[in-house]
């Protein structure tokens, strides 16, 4: 019971952790990277709230009460990532991230419900006809949830040293960071199937 336990939460970990499929890892990037230690409560939120909705998807899809065009999904997981980068770029240095916190929970519930979907045929052949879908659902997201809590660390903890150590100022460091995630991205984008 226990192993199957480690098992699926591992294989939650995996998935976000996973450098061939990083997409995860530049949104958590451009989501984090406009806060910094003493926001953690604020993140935490929004991280929850992002697996909250990867994870509905997922109980979803897994009990067929939705089904999504795969490449559809694809072009808007890229897209959602591109629209919280843009929204970094035009708000940073602006307080913007004191204001509407509700809308940025929701949009963070949205995008984790889009991104979920991208995961869902995958996660199907993982779960298989087992009886304990929930279960193994649930010890899923909280791999996801530990996964997304490490690479937060990480990007609040790179972002303290480069403004600390190398004296970039939030602003400096919040345009560099999401403008590099753009540059990931577009070439990306463009390789959808949605424009070949």
């Amino acid at each position: 019971m226990l192993e199957n336990f480690w098992f699926n939460v591992e294989y939650g970990l995996n998935h976000v952790l996973d450098f061939n499929g990083y997409d995860h890892i530049l949104f958590l990037i451009v989501l984090t990277v406009p806060y910094v230690f003493k926001d953690w409560k604020r993140v935490l939120i929004l991280v929850s709230m992002f697996t909250a909705g990867h994870t509905l998807s997922l109980v979803l899809a897994t009990y067929d009460i939705v089904s999504v065009n795969g490449k559809l999904v694809e072009f808007l997981i890229l897209l959602t990532i591109l629209i919280v980068a843009l929204y970094n770029v035009f708000t940073t240095g602006k307080k913007a991230k004191e204001q509407k916190a509700g809308v940025l929970f929701f949009s963070a519930l949205f995008f984790g419900l889009i991104h979920g979907l991208g995961f869902a045929r995958e996660f199907k052949m993982f779960i298989g006809r087992g009886e304990h879908k929930l279960a193994t659902l649930l010890e899923f997201a909280l791999g996801i949830e530990l996964a997304q809590i490490i690479i937060v660390f990480v990007v609040l903890f790179f972002g303290f040293f480069g403004q600390v150590i190398f004296r970039f100022s939030k602003r400096d460091w919040v345009m560099i960071l999401s403008a590099i995630v753009i540059g990931l991205l577009l070439p990306m984008l463009i390789k959808t199937d949605l424009f070949l």
